[in-house]
């Protein structure tokens, strides 16, 4: 269908290098975007990259960590270099360095988890913002969670900054609407990555969370794809502000 025809779109995934990310910009290469990947390790975009490409898709690889406001600036620098215009952006990247509860949990935790999650996505947003209303409009989606609308035991301050995610995505829908900038969101489920290896490789949690789930399994990373395509197509054109739980059930 035209409405998922991406050929010509230059898109940005973050967290490009594995699970949900890797997914994701798979996917989109798939119905033709020109893809820009970026994680903080370079080899393992490459891998990515060089799936894409034998995909007969296109890909570029950008080093960043996007819990260093700099980095964030010079990716971006770097993409208006390469490529001049973005015209999708996917907030995938982030990060959850304590599993613990909330009295246990230090400044430190604290501040690692909102700058990659909460204020890498904001500054993240606002600079590709800037080259979508100068190119005439794009889309984003924000990668948030289930947590972000029933945070989970032991994941409380990772809970608050998906909420946070929620609120960024609807404050950037509203203010960004006047310049054909659509902003929405993924709220994933549990799903078998890497980054959920803490409660997936678990027996014991496991069993604790799957009866949670109507569907009694957890999710694989390419069951994430799809909503992002539609909420970057042509189909979701009257769509912004939303979110788009992927979970299973769990939230029904």
């Amino acid at each position: 269908m035209k409405e998922f025809d991406l050929k010509g779109k230059k898109a940005l995934v973050t967290g490009a290098s594995r699970g949900i990310g890797e997914s994701i910009a798979k996917t989109l290469a798939a119905y033709g975007a020109e893809l820009i990947l970026a994680s903080r390790k370079i080899d393992d975009l490459r891998k990515v990259e060089e799936d894409i490409k034998r995909s007969g898709g296109s890909a570029d690889s950008i080093a960043c960590h996007t819990g260093e406001m700099e980095q964030i600036r010079a990716l971006f620098e770097e993409i208006k270099k390469r490529h001049g215009r973005l015209d999708i952006l996917v907030n995938n990247a982030a990060t959850n360095p304590y599993f613990g509860d909330v009295l246990g949990a230090d400044e430190k935790v604290w501040d690692k988890t909102f700058a990659v999650n909460l204020k890498g996505m904001f500054f993240a947003s606002q600079h590709a913002a800037r080259m979508m209303k100068d190119s005439g409009g794009g889309t984003i989606v924000n990668v948030a969670s289930v947590n972000g609308i029933k945070p989970a035991p032991f994941q409380g301050i990772y809970s608050i900054t998906k909420a946070g995610v929620i609120a960024l995505t609807k404050s950037f829908a509203k203010e960004l609407a006047p310049f054909n900038i659509r902003v929405n969101a993924l709220l994933p489920g549990l799903t078998d990555t890497k980054f959920s290896a803490a409660l997936t490789s678990n027996k014991d949690i496991l069993n604790l969370v799957l009866p949670s789930i109507p569907m009694g399994r957890v999710a694989r990373p390419e069951e994430m794809a799809g909503a992002v395509l539609y909420l970057i197509s042509d189909m979701a054109s009257y769509t912004t502000g939303a979110t788009i739980v992927v979970d299973g059930g769990m939230l029904a």
